[in-house]
């Protein structure tokens, strides 16, 4: 499972399609339901949050609205209720550490959208995010 803090627009099509199912995922573990993934560690920082629910129907709207950008047609009452809530907090090294992984897997998958964003020095958070100084979090597998 891969909940990229990253902006969905800088995903490729088979990316954005993962993260949507991934986060569809995410939402059913932390509704209780499922049995699988629970332990995930990427989940923490949802767990976390004062409001575990509406922080990740926060996080799959955004998705969808990268989707509907590009002219997807993703369910969007999968996504359920969504009203403002506190960003999770995010962390410049865990930014930069998700940038180099999604660029390294760009290059092999999708060489257009790699050299769409190779030089971006910068990226931006998904919108439930904010950047805040720090290392890698210590959930993340190095």
């Amino acid at each position: 499972m891969r909940l990229w803090s990253l902006h969905p627009k800088y995903l490729d099509p088979q990316g954005l399609v993962a993260l949507w199912r991934e986060a569809l995922l995410a939402k059913a573990v932390i509704r209780g339901e499922t049995r699988g993934y629970t332990r995930h560690p990427q989940l923490e920082r949802f767990r976390s949050h004062p409001h575990p629910r509406s922080a990740i129907n926060a996080y799959l709207a955004a998705v969808h609205d990268e989707a509907t950008r590009r002219g997807y047609a993703f369910n969007r009452s999968k996504v359920g209720m969504v009203r403002e809530v506190q960003p999770i907090a995010v962390s410049s090294g865990q930014l930069a550490h998700e940038w180099d992984h999604l660029q390294n897997k760009l290059a092999v998958r999708n060489p257009a959208v790699h050299a769409q964003w190779a030089t971006l020095a910068a990226p931006a958070c998904h919108p439930l995010f904010h950047r805040r100084a720090g290392p890698v979090a210590s959930w993340e597998r190095v």
